[in-house]
């Protein structure tokens, strides 16, 4: 199944910040008011009820993504038992 590409227009904040804010929630076990003072210490002004937004909108498509990239990283070895 193919993921449509996200789009990011009339968003107040560049794709980057709020590409960020949702691979930190999903990534990390954090609540919303700890992603939201992760962001406030780099600078960024964001409420939590944002980052939920964010999260909704755009967190499927980047929970596939880690899924996939964690399941690429992850070696395939074999191992034999000796006798």
């Amino acid at each position: 199944m193919s993921v449509p590409p996200v789009s990011y227009k009339r968003y107040r904040f560049p794709p980057a910040i709020i590409a960020h804010a949702v691979w930190l929630y999903f990534r990390f076990p954090l609540s919303l008011r700890l992603v939201e003072e992760m962001l406030l210490e780099r600078g960024i002004l964001v409420s939590y009820e944002t980052v939920r937004r964010w999260s909704l909108k755009f967190g499927r498509a980047y929970a596939r993504r880690l899924r996939r990239k964690q399941a690429r990283s992850v070696p395939s070895v074999s191992y034999k038992r000796s006798p």
